[in-house]
């Protein structure tokens, strides 16, 4: 893209000193005009003895100059004045003026008046009618009006000739000096405040700041370009922002390229700041003179020379000590950048050597610096967007890494956590056998040894000794529906526990009523509370098939208000009946209290209801003993 880019300047410019070629072959170029110092309205008179012969282009230190030339219209031109009419080409006309031909007014660019102010950049292309013009010899005269920048009557080294031959010349200067300066403030400007917000967004890449004020401030100083009238009120703080713009412009290119080089003291950089801020201020307390303005134009912009001298070998070194293609080629820019600067400043004060050197350049006063920092804004552009892009890859980079490690670490840490609760689930598991394993040893192991005691004694019948082994049973069976679930699900140890005891009841003759309002989720409870229940609600039942003389039993399983209710209700004799229900009610309250829960008779006609209160709540997080 950037060979691309060389190729079709390189293309541009051939094209455009082809054309000047050509237009040279077929248009009349004076290099001498007569000069009069005076300030008259009309054209002096030819034969003024006042008139003096001066090589042009031409700047003299007076408010109006009057320049008058004779040329010869070419016989073949004579020829074809209708189809190619003949053109005056003026390349600047700082100061604006009027143009005579052979005595008659022919052109007018409008001049410095109490109101207004002007500075005419653009090149201006005058006809010259037909009717004026004669076979042979022709007198031209101009008036030249002085601008305030510079202050001087300049007159160009103009060009006479066919409209086909001069038209691409005014065009192709016209593309230069207007429409290049418009692209350039806009561009510009919109680089300058978009780099800016990057730094106020990222205080700590001073890159952008500095990149963006230097878009701002050629934006500004580009400026000059683009207005040529201006009031008069405005002028001087129009050319107040120039001169602050061209130096703040140059010194910001030096302290950019100290900071490519990382070499910023502070004593150097004030010293730059101090020197920007001169010119302005001797413009301001100056009064906005003309003196000021020569003094500004002349002695403070030579000093930005040094300074912008100094900002190139630094670029330089910069790119020797760490060698890079981006280094190299921001130091190449920037020394293209100083010489088409020193350029300008020796065509704006016209050099006599270098007006001996490049003759025909310099009197068309032509330069250079804007298109040297424009290239120098491009390559500082392209250098800080690779450099943005660099870094988004490297934060999308980083966050990538990030991201994968987080994922790692939230592996490891999730791993983790399954092993802990694995760990957990199985000391869980552990504790609760232990407990039932207690459990069992207190209740059924006792059992089963006082029993063994007793039958070595003799003291137990076979009636006895079945009821003693069948206790026992009940008791392994309640034990294993505690455990028989592996995920704690309470209603399926109740449905094992139900089902074993509505067909016991039923042998021994009695009528059962099961019910059961449980929500449709799963009720988990550990396996230690499951046994709790299952041995409240075993006890209950005994006592009702050994005491009660029931005819009926009716259970109850209910989720009401947060709590799981378990209710057996007899048509009994209740507890007046005789033989008691021995250490089996003390059990049953000793149970329900190790649950946390709450075991109390509820009153009814006849028989006897028990009723058992559990938070479920507390019994999901394990109960204490």
């Amino acid at each position: 893209m950037k060979l691309r880019s060389w190729v079709c300047c390189s293309a541009l410019l051939l094209a455009a000193w082809l054309v000047a070629g050509v237009a040279q072959a077929q248009t009349l170029e004076p290099g001498q005009a007569e000069l009069l110092r005076a300030d008259d309205a009309e054209p002096p008179d030819p034969g003024d003895p006042r008139w003096q012969t001066v090589a042009l282009p031409d700047a003299q230190q007076t408010p109006v100059a009057w320049y008058q030339l004779v040329f010869t219209l070419p016989a073949d031109a004579a020829e074809h004045l209708q189809q190619d009419a003949w053109m005056l080409y003026l390349p600047y006309f700082y100061g604006g003026g009027r143009v005579w031909l052979n005595g008659q007014l022919i052109g007018a660019v409008p001049e410095t008046t109490e109101h207004t102010r002007v500075r005419w950049e653009r090149p201006h292309l005058l006809a010259l009618p037909p009717s004026l013009l004669h076979n042979g010899a022709n007198r031209l005269q101009l008036r030249v009006a002085a601008s305030q920048a510079p202050a001087a009557a300049m007159l160009p080294r103009l060009v006479l000739g066919p409209q086909s031959a001069l038209q691409e010349q005014f065009d192709l200067r016209l593309f230069f000096v207007r429409t290049v300066p418009v692209i350039t403030v806009v561009v510009s400007l919109v680089a300058g405040l978009f780099s800016l917000y990057i730094w106020l967004r990222r205080p700590q890449e001073q890159v952008y700041g500095i990149a963006g004020l230097v878009g701002v401030v050629w934006a500004l100083r580009t400026t000059t370009f683009v207005f040529d009238m201006l009031p008069v009120w405005a002028w001087p703080i129009w050319r107040l922002l120039y001169h602050a713009s061209n130096g703040g412009f140059i010194v910001l290119l030096a302290v950019f390229a100290l900071h490519l080089a990382r070499w910023q003291p502070r004593w150097l950089v004030r010293a730059l700041l101090g020197w920007w801020a001169l010119g302005p201020l001797v413009y301001v307390f100056g009064g906005a003179s003309i003196g000021a303005e020569q003094w500004v134009a002349r002695w403070w912009v030579a000093g930005l020379i040094p300074i912008g001298v100094m900002g190139a070998l630094v670029a330089v070194l910069a790119a020797w000590r760490r060698p890079s293609a981006e280094r190299a080629l921001i130091a190449l820019v920037f020394v293209l950048t100083l010489l088409s600067g020193v350029h300008d400043y020796l065509v704006a004060w016209q050099s006599p050597w270098f007006r001996a050197l490049l003759p025909q350049w310099s009197a068309h006063r032509f330069f250079l610096l804007h298109y040297g920092a424009n290239l120098l804004l491009l390559t500082m552009g392209g250098l800080i967007t690779l450099r943005y892009v660099r870094n988004l890859r490297a934060l999308e980079d980083s966050h990538r890494t990030l991201e994968a490690r987080v994922a790692q670490r939230e592996g490891e840490i999730a791993a983790s956590y399954a092993r802990i609760a694995a760990l957990q689930r199985e000391q869980a598991a552990t504790d609760e056998r232990q407990r039932i394993m207690q459990d069992l040893h207190d209740g059924l192991g006792a059992q089963l040894f006082t029993s063994l005691l007793r039958a070595e004694r003799g003291a137990l019948d076979a009636p006895q000794m079945s009821g003693v082994l069948r206790a026992a049973i009940d008791e392994m069976r309640v034990a294993l529906d505690a455990l028989g679930s592996d995920d704690g699900d309470f209603t399926a140890a109740w449905t094992d526990f139900r089902f074993r005891w509505d067909a016991r009841l039923r042998e021994a003759g009695l009528a059962t009523r099961w019910r059961q309002e449980l929500p449709e989720e799963t009720l988990v409870l550990p396996p230690h509370s499951t046994l709790q229940v299952l041995r409240i609600a075993q006890e209950a039942l005994t006592n009702v098939l050994k005491h009660a003389q029931a005819r009926a039993v009716e259970v109850t399983l209910a989720w009401r208000g947060g709590l799981l209710q378990l209710e057996v209700a007899d048509d009994g004799v209740g507890m007046a009946a005789p033989g008691g229900a021995g250490h089996g009610l003390v059990n049953m309250h000793a149970r329900a209290a190790r649950l946390g829960g709450r075991l109390q008779q509820v009153p009814r006609p006849r028989g006897c209801c028990w009723r058992l209160e559990l938070p479920l709540a507390q019994t999901r997080d394990g109960l204490p003993h």
